[in-house]
């Protein structure tokens, strides 16, 4: 049998990383290819015998069952509701136990950015950079956004608050399920309703059609103006291009672009 060399290994480890598999859930890997162990035997004892004397297998405990989806959301709704600040919201998301991403995600990837700014950029789920970091939008995708931002004048460190419609990041950066985004929409309205924003601008399909209620893909919607409606008042949102899709599609740079100065173009008639 051939001995892998170092470059084979790294080799290998590059085309599981570029598959996604980048998550580790258990402290030691598991042989899925092996038998699974023999199941041990039970016995039903007869009554009013010796062999009733003799002590049978335990009957296995059902696993506690997961917070079906409908439950989940109500608790959602019911902890963001109390939450009248970011930091009892953040706390209530930490404590928060009903969307099954939470358990495979190191890190609660909150928001980052100037809490009393007039502009907030929900984007839709972390990727790896930010699960591991805890902020959101500060992988590749993050960087290529921070620069379309400096390029109008905008910046997280000044200006701009960020955050994700689902606050934990998908296996292997996966799309959120309905179920998962469902659960976590609570927390994102609350979100919005704590920081009352003059702008939202909506990065992706995942925050406009679950922000918007509208089934309209992304690519028709970028570049015009929108209103997300919050109790009896509204704010005005513009849909973008996910950094990521231009990443994969360097030709959308001009759309974003055109975008970018539509957005511009308001902030400088405010």
């Amino acid at each position: 049998m051939s001995t892998l060399t170092q470059a084979d290994i790294i080799d290998m480890l590059r085309q599981q990383v570029q598959a996604g598999c980048t998550d580790v859930l258990a402290d030691t890997p598991v042989n899925q290819f092996a038998a699974p162990p023999p199941v041990a035997e039970t016995k039903t004892a007869p009554p009013n015998t010796a062999e009733a004397q003799t002590p049978l297998a335990k009957p296995v405990t059902p696993a506690t069952p997961v917070m079906d989806e409908e439950a989940a959301i109500a608790s959602a709704g019911a902890l963001a509701a109390k939450a009248d600040s970011l930091d009892a919201l953040k706390a209530a998301m930490q404590a928060f136990d009903g969307c099954a991403l939470k358990s495979t995600a190191k890190n609660l990837v909150f928001s980052d950015g100037q809490a009393d700014a007039k502009i907030m950029i929900v984007g839709e789920a972390p990727g790896g950079d930010e699960d591991r970091q805890g902020n959101p939008f500060v992988g590749r995708a993050g960087q290529l956004l921070d620069q379309m931002l400096a390029a109008i004048g905008l910046s997280r460190d000044e200006n701009v608050y960020i955050t994700n419609v689902v606050p934990w990041r998908p296996p292997g950066n996966r799309t959120p399920s309905a179920d998962e985004i469902a659960i976590c929409k609570p927390f994102i309205t609350r979100h919005i309703e704590l920081m009352q924003p003059e702008i939202l601008l909506l990065v992706g399909n995942i925050s406009n059609k679950t922000l918007l209620a509208t089934t309209t893909g992304i690519t028709k919607l970028r570049g015009q103006w929108q209103s997300y409606e919050i109790g009896s008042s509204a704010i005005k949102a513009l849909p973008l291009l996910h950094p990521a899709y231009i990443l994969r599609r360097p030709e959308t740079k001009i759309d974003m672009w055109a975008d970018l100065c539509v957005l511009k173009k308001d902030i400088i008639d405010a």
